[in-house]
């Protein structure tokens, strides 16, 4: 096993249930590196981000420097992994591949995901609460009620979070989702070569708020407690190929992953 420096721990400022934090969470356990996740209510986050030097989350600060994208900080984490736990392969060819679905990922998939889900659940109060207070210091988690309504006009405005919007969104995730389900049509395990891969990490979190996936660092909520259309989009999807494949990644190179490093640590 790869032994990464232990004092001092990296530091990872994230908002709770946002889906390019999970990726920043995932790549870091996946490569059994220590680290402080340090949580914030929005837009309360924004005086511990601009304190590291950033805006959004996720940012990671390390020895070697701090990174406020969640791409960079998986370039930077490959750049220390070993030979086997790299989330980008080596071949030239196979890692422009990984490169290229990642970003698809990163600036299609994610932010339509946002969209068309805080279109839906804005205007449920608790449950926005769980989802961004989660973890969270409980100052901030005291100052929901007063944050939240600047935060959503604000997320409002920035995403641009409208009735049509939500619909092109849902367009484009769609249209996503049968792509990724094209790739696997071949019976392939992952979306690129024989190994997990950046492109696969980025793919399951991004989709793991429409598809309700239980393995989340945050509860998610389940088709129960979501909107008739939203849990009617999050069924359909599920029983697809890719939706599938979402999931199963969670199950079995997330979860277990993890419960197998912690197990050997233990041992």
């Amino acid at each position: 096993m790869q032994k990464y420096p232990q004092k001092p721990a990296f530091r990872l400022i994230t908002i709770p249930v946002s889906h390019y934090c999970e990726k920043a969470r995932w790549a870091l356990e996946r490569l059994n590196i220590p680290y402080i996740e340090e949580r914030h209510v929005p837009p309360i986050h924004r005086l511990a981000t601009s304190q590291a030097g950033g805006s959004s989350v996720p940012i990671l600060i390390t020895e070697a420097g701090t990174f406020t994208d969640s791409t960079d900080i998986l370039h930077y984490l490959d750049r220390i992994a070993s030979g086997e736990a790299k989330l980008y392969p080596t071949d030239p060819q196979l890692r422009h591949e990984v490169e290229q679905l990642a970003a698809l990922f990163d600036t299609q998939l994610g932010p339509s995901i946002r969209c068309w889900a805080y279109f839906y659940v804005f205007d449920d109060w608790q449950l926005m609460r769980r989802l961004w207070g989660e973890g969270t210091p409980l100052v901030e988690q005291a100052l929901f009620s007063i944050a939240f309504p600047i935060a959503r006009s604000i997320a409002r405005r920035i995403y641009n979070i409208t009735a049509d919007s939500a619909a092109s969104s849902l367009g484009t995730i769609k249209s996503i989702f049968e792509m990724v389900s094209d790739r696997l049509a071949d019976g392939r395990r992952y979306l690129v070569g024989d190994r997990f891969s950046a492109a696969d990490l980025s793919f399951a979190c991004f989709a793991a708020p429409i598809l309700a996936t239980p393995e989340y660092s945050v509860r998610l909520p389940g088709l129960h407690e979501l909107p008739s259309q939203m849990a009617a989009v999050s069924q359909e999807l599920q029983e697809i190929p890719a939706g599938a494949y979402a999931r199963r990644l969670f199950r079995q190179e997330r979860l277990h992953k993890y419960l197998e490093e912690r197990l050997h640590l233990a041992g």
